[in-house]
């Protein structure tokens, strides 16, 4: 399984060629920002079906968004002389989000994955469009794009519309920081705004780009908090005195889902060797531990599925055209089609924020059972070292259970409504991009009750000195105390809770589990 710090290790630049991308690529380019380029495939596949674009113009023909009108307005004709002009309004006009900004990793990956789209071949745009949105890339120019607004049916197309504003010289950027009049970010750039011609503002409006932009980067994410889980777990039954039967890989060979497997098996690797799970391994209470510690590698692993299904469904979207009408250079047509309607995408957005909601679920409740002094073996009252005049750890649990109850609402599936648009003509919409702003919220919530489990864990660990861990629990837990020093009397929590956080974020304690049992599955 891929995680978040080998995606932001990926590739040292992108080459669109007009075949398909990988969740690699599109994070390295959002986070890390690697530079994109056009390939001479991708200008040659562009160049034969913008000469349809052409013909199908100059003969006349009545074609979707070409020479008629959008939407309920598709059997209203256009007249030649405004065509181009229809263009840069379909632009204007679709560009009506609101709300907050949304973050420019996002907006970066919208502009990566636009271009790759234009580049297959089937949109009938000039090059010079995605050489502009390259540009703009390179530049550092993001588009400021609200994050409301879409309702997941001909893509994206409120979110796109302010993604190809500035292409125009029109909206808002960022640049350098700051937040600009479009026109003068292209200028302190050295840009030129771009003239659209035939099709152009369709096809840059239309797409599921900003959801397959939230998967991606999503999916990334997952897969870095699955490892995560797994390393707070093993935390955890280190200082509430568990053990590492239940991980036997004959155990898991009984019911061989994957991702149960792989949970398990980092597990029994982290555990190998923990002079604490030693300590007791034959008394009593080791005879079967709580739900949140055995059950670990099927629940974390049930995750893990998911991601991988969600991985599969968006790896095949990063090689779909999504455009709308599609243009086929090899037979002369543009025909309309569905395929912009975000459905597969909604429904793996909302899996998602589903399975990863179960991950902050059972984390809080070892979090519970570390600091509950009736269930945390002989360790003190909320891991205070003199409770009563010390709290201890007890408010974390009170944050863990907030951020809990926030995913449990947040995991109420978006993909089941639809609210028709469009005069009724776009009437079924996936509200995909519902679906995947609710998932950036929860991957927030459940890095931040990982951390919360990995403070308190960490804490119990040292409360069972002289008793040391095993090497890889060792390993982490040195990582912590680097940022956080155990806590010996009541201080100001918050910053720690924050820097455990930047921890789990950027894979410093996933790292550094594997730099002693190697990489983790």
């Amino acid at each position: 399984m891929t995680r978040r710090g080998d995606e932001a290790a990926g590739p040292d630049r992108v080459v669109l060629t007009g075949g398909a991308l990988d969740v690699a690529e599109v994070v390295a380019v959002a986070r890390g920002r690697v530079p994109v380029e056009l390939g001479e495939e991708g200008r040659k596949r562009m160049a034969a079906a913008r000469d349809v674009v052409e013909r199908a113009v100059a003969e006349g023909r009545r074609v979707y968004g070409v020479s008629t009108g959008f939407g309920l307005l598709a059997n209203t004709a256009v007249a030649p002389a405004d065509l181009e002009e229809l263009q840069r309004r379909i632009v204007l006009s679709h560009a009506t989000a609101t709300g907050d900004p949304l973050e420019a990793e996002v907006v970066r990956g919208m502009q990566l994955l636009r271009a790759r789209t234009l580049t297959q071949g089937y949109s009938g745009v000039r090059p010079l469009v995605v050489e502009a949105l390259v540009a703009l890339l390179a530049a550092g120019v993001t588009p400021v794009i609200p994050e409301h607004g879409s309702v997941g049916a001909s893509g994206d197309l409120a979110q796109l519309a302010h993604l190809a504003l500035p292409l125009l010289g029109e909206g808002e950027v960022v640049h350098d920081g700051r937040r600009l009049p479009a026109a003068e970010g292209l200028r302190l750039a050295g840009l030129e705004p771009l003239r659209l011609s035939f099709k152009e503002g369709l096809s840059l409006v239309n797409g599921t780009e900003g959801m397959l932009a939230l998967a991606c980067l999503a999916v990334a994410d997952a897969e870095a908090l699955a490892a995560m889980a797994d390393v707070a777990c093993a935390m955890s039954i280190e200082g509430l005195l568990g053990t590492d039967r239940p991980f036997q890989a004959r155990l898991h060979e009984l019911r061989p889902h994957p991702g149960q497997a792989a949970s398990a098996a980092n597990l029994r690797r982290m555990l190998a060797g923990s002079p604490i799970l030693a300590s007791h391994r034959h008394s009593d209470h080791a005879i079967q531990d709580a739900y949140s510690l055995r059950c670990a590698p099927q629940v974390h692993g049930a995750c893990r599925d998911v991601v991988a299904f969600a991985r599969q469904v968006v790896e095949r979207e990063l090689g779909s055209v999504t455009d709308n009408p599609v243009v086929f250079a090899e037979t002369d047509e543009v025909i309309s089609v569905g395929n912009f309607h975000g459905e597969p995408l909604a429904f793996v957005l909302d899996f998602l924020a589903i399975a990863l909601a179960e991950l902050a679920d059972i984390s809080e409740r070892r979090v519970d059972r570390l600091l509950d002094p009736a269930l945390n073996h002989d360790l003190p009252p909320f891991l205070a070292r003199d409770p009563g005049l010390n709290s201890g750890l007890m408010l974390t649990q009170y944050t863990a259970a907030a951020l809990v109850a926030d995913c449990k609402v947040l995991a109420h599936p978006a993909s089941v409504d639809s609210i028709p648009t469009s005069g009724n003509q776009e009437d079924h919409v996936s509200m995909g991009w519902t679906a995947g702003l609710k998932l950036r919220r929860v991957v927030a919530n459940v890095r931040r009750a990982l951390a919360i489990e990995a403070l308190c864990a960490a804490q119990a660990i040292d409360l069972r000195a002289p008793l040391r861990p095993g090497a890889a629990v060792a390993a982490v837990l040195d990582r912590v105390r680097d940022q956080v020093p155990t806590l010996d009397e009541d201080r100001y929590l918050a910053p720690d809770l924050a820097a455990l956080e930047r921890l789990v974020a950027d894979g410093t304690l996933v790292a550094a589990a594997e730099e002693v049992v190697g990489p983790l599955g």
